[in-house]
């Protein structure tokens, strides 16, 4: 709610009510930025629409689009984020289940639909609007997909606030992750009018990834799913094939981080990688 305030009362850009529900509550619709001009020129092809729902996001199973006016390409969730160590943190990642639990939302063995590009964008804004607004001693994250929801119909990823209740009503975090989210939306369409990006899917390392957030953000890579290396032994062909599958975009390469993967791990991986014809590359050889 912190997020969605910082959006409505914007001097950056304007959003209006209009006449549509979703999920029972009033619709918001972009109006434009305020000022800047060539962004208008690009947002102004597209829609962008603010939600709200009353129900947990990780257990959405229906976006009830067919019961609006609205049917958007992409969804992009913005919620707070909790862990134990409770750091101040902004994040992004897309959501599935690697193995049968599924007590955070979704199905066993079951990914959404999301999108690499999009995944990208997401972190890029972050990094960028952070930098920009000075926020200190707040990390910058993508994590490993994991979570709830599965089903829903459209691409989505999550874009979060974290890491406590203390962090959740910042202002100036509120406002970065907000200016964030529809930077993003630029930048995503930036990322496919260039096509320079190459797309991947992620294996190993830890929850919080970072040797694919290096990549993401050094290199002309974008990640859609990142399967951890506690959930390798879990992986057979069904469900690279719906990793392939559940990403928007044609992916390029299935990319190893591996020193975050020991070696029983690689023996169960690298076979049944290698039934497809995709590339196989490690992180290190992005350098």
């Amino acid at each position: 709610m912190n997020v969605r305030n910082k959006i409505l009362n914007s001097k950056l850009y304007g959003f209006k009510e209009f006449d549509s529900m979703w999920h029972n509550n009033s619709l918001f619709r972009f109006e434009g930025f305020t000022k800047n001009k060539m962004k208008n020129k690009v947002l102004n092809y597209n829609q962008i629409y603010l939600g709200l729902t009353d129900e947990r996001l990780i257990f959405l199973d229906s976006l009830r689009i067919n019961k609006s006016n609205i049917n958007p390409d992409f969804v992009i969730f913005a919620s707070r984020h909790a862990s134990k160590t409770a750091r101040p943190a902004l994040l992004t990642h897309t959501t599935g289940n690697w193995n049968k639990e599924a007590d955070f939302g979704g199905e066993p063995y079951d990914l959404s639909l999301t999108s690499a590009l999009l995944h990208k964008a997401a972190f890029i804004s972050l990094l960028s609007e952070s930098n920009l607004q000075n926020l200190k001693n707040f990390s910058l994250d993508i994590e490993v997909t994991h979570h709830g929801p599965t089903s829903l119909e459209k691409p989505l990823i999550y874009m979060e606030l974290g890491s406590s209740k203390e962090e959740w009503v910042i202002e100036k975090a509120g406002m970065v992750l907000a200016n964030a989210i529809i930077n993003c939306i630029y930048q995503l369409l930036e990322f496919q009018s260039e096509g320079t990006q190459k797309i991947g899917l992620g294996f190993g390392g830890t929850h919080y990834a970072p040797n694919f957030n290096r990549l993401i953000r050094d290199k002309n890579i974008a990640i859609s799913f990142i399967c951890p290396k506690y959930f390798i032994q879990e992986l057979n062909k069904e469900i690279i094939s719906l990793m392939i599958q559940n990403t928007y975009e044609k992916i390029d390469y299935f990319i190893v981080d591996w020193k975050g993967t020991n070696s029983e791990d690689k023996k169960h991986l690298i076979p049944i990688l290698e039934e497809f014809e995709i590339l196989i590359k490690k992180t290190k050889e992005f350098a």
